[in-house]
């Protein structure tokens, strides 16, 4: 484990009466594969946290050890300070978002929301009455009646999350739930999430692979790799100061340079490439290279660029001025790139190169 993993981990550790989510030396494996490995964290009351990470890294195998759906080999999972490591599903406090929906398709929008409710025997005009409220929450007010079948893809998934809330859970698991959503709606409900979590104050745990998500809703968010946790962090500390070459690179898009024996990341919109004509600032870290690759991407372009020394540098310049036409017409093209030393920032190696 590197040494940034380590100080988290101590980190989180620390026992608060505030935690909703504590989770002390878990671990899960399935045959030989160890799918969570001695994890140990702390999840504040009323947080946004989001554990982000690549297909196998853990994070959803944590999620379903926090619902009870599954059970795990060590360690303990602590819900409101009280151990549930072996409590059913049914007797926790959270509820659990899927990225299928899971709504009835033979029942309303309002009795789908209710279910919950009606298998809880909560009386019928209290039931409509949270009903009518959750579905103006998630801002379907009087679609009540209508069969889910009836509704867009974005508006399904307003449903199940309605239907998360009017349980009224200390905590809300979210598994991927915008998954099957095109980017458009899927980036209109990554602010809708954030709104309705500062609205109901539920604990919000979000398991994400996409790191937009997770930069855009979360108040901190954990980087999962091979059932560990690499960082943990507010997302830009995670963005400006990544701890390792994993996060760096898995966090948004890096380029690592080597310097003799030790390794530096910069960030490819902290890169200039310089006018002709035009003088370094002093200061700066500069290299000569040349332009292969264009991508033009409407608000901002992004350069491939192969430098004299060896190696390449990816550099993404905004588009406040130029055109398809004229960013493609520099491919080809000797230029020298600066960034400031502050932007470089040493990196401890990858986890699985040690």
């Amino acid at each position: 484990m590197t040494v940034a993993a380590e100080e988290a981990e101590r980190e989180v550790t620390v026992g608060t009466p505030e935690a909703d989510v504590r989770l002390e030396g878990l671990r899960k494996t399935y045959g030989e594969v160890v799918a969570v490995d001695d994890l140990n964290l702390e999840i504040a009351r009323g947080e946004f946290f989001t554990m982000l990470g690549p297909s196998g890294s853990g994070k959803t195998t944590t999620l379903r050890l926090i619902a009870g759906f599954e059970t795990p080999d060590a360690g303990r999972v602590l819900l409101a300070g009280a151990d549930v490591s072996d409590e059913p599903p049914y007797n926790r406090d959270v509820n659990t978002v899927f990225q299928d929906y899971a709504l009835f398709p033979h029942m309303t929008v309002a009795e789908n929301v209710g279910y919950g409710l009606k298998i809880k025997r909560v009386g019928r005009k209290e039931r409509a009455t949270r009903v009518e409220e959750a579905l103006g929450i998630v801002r379907l007010p009087g679609l009540g009646p209508r069969k889910p079948a009836q509704l867009s893809g974005g508006q399904r998934q307003r449903v199940a999350l309605a239907r998360a809330i009017v349980n009224e859970p200390a905590v809300l698991l979210l598994d991927e739930p915008l998954g099957a959503l095109d980017l458009k709606l899927r980036q209109e409900m990554q602010i809708e999430l954030k709104r309705i979590q500062r609205e109901v104050g539920i604990t919000f745990v979000y398991v994400t692979h996409d790191q937009e998500e997770a930069l855009t809703m979360s108040d901190r968010v954990a980087v999962f790799n091979h059932g560990r946790i690499e960082q943990i962090g507010p997302p830009a500390e995670l963005y400006e100061h990544p701890a390792n070459e994993f996060v760096a690179s898995f966090v948004g898009v890096s380029n690592v340079l080597e310097r003799g024996s030790e390794r530096f990341s910069v960030r490819p919109e902290k890169i200039r490439i310089l006018a002709a004509g035009a003088a370094p600032d002093p200061e700066a870290q500069v290299e000569n290279g040349t332009i292969r690759e264009v991508v033009y991407a409407g608000p901002a372009t992004r350069y491939v660029v192969d430098l004299a020394q060896g190696g390449a540098l990816i550099v993404v310049s905004q588009n406040l001025e130029t055109t398809s036409a004229q960013a493609l017409t520099t491919r080809g093209n000797d230029v020298r790139l600066e960034w400031r030393p502050e932007h470089m920032l040493a990196l401890e190696p990858k986890e699985e190169d040690e």
